[in-house]
């Protein structure tokens, strides 16, 4: 099923902070910088980005471990870049380095790891909750 899948596959993103991604809108901070949490969600996306158009119709990956540090603050208006790289395959586990920049240098950098699953199984799984 995950044959297609290969370490050192690598993927950017890129965006541009605003309001919505800072710590006063986040609550995680008072102040108008790019969010810790904010930061996390764009390593996961960019992440889940990598390695999607290698799996399989009907499959997909959640996000169940992150490790990271944030060490420079960035303002708003700036842009920030982030690289996911598909460091080791192991079962359905998929772990990533991951790593943030923005104009003027690295702000954040880490481990990222995702697992793999039946998007309409999952689903159904969640549903026998309610």
């Amino acid at each position: 099923m995950l044959e297609n899948l290969k370490t050192g596959i690598s993927h950017v993103e890129e965006i541009t902070v605003t309001y919505n991604q800072t710590a006063a809108c986040y609550g995680s901070g008072l102040v108008e910088v790019f969010a810790t949490p904010a930061m996390i969600a764009l390593m996961e996306k960019t992440a889940l980005n990598t390695v999607i158009q290698y799996l399989p119709e009907g499959f997909n990956t959640v996000g169940v471990e992150v490790n990271v540090k944030h060490f420079k603050a960035t303002p708003m208006h700036m842009k920030v870049f982030c690289e996911a790289r598909l460091e080791k395959i192991e079962g359905k586990k998929l772990y990533f380095s991951v790593m943030a920049r923005d104009e003027e240098g690295p702000v954040g950098s880490g481990t990222h790891c995702r697992y793999v699953i039946n998007t309409r199984d999952f689903i159904a799984n969640i549903q026998k909750k309610l």
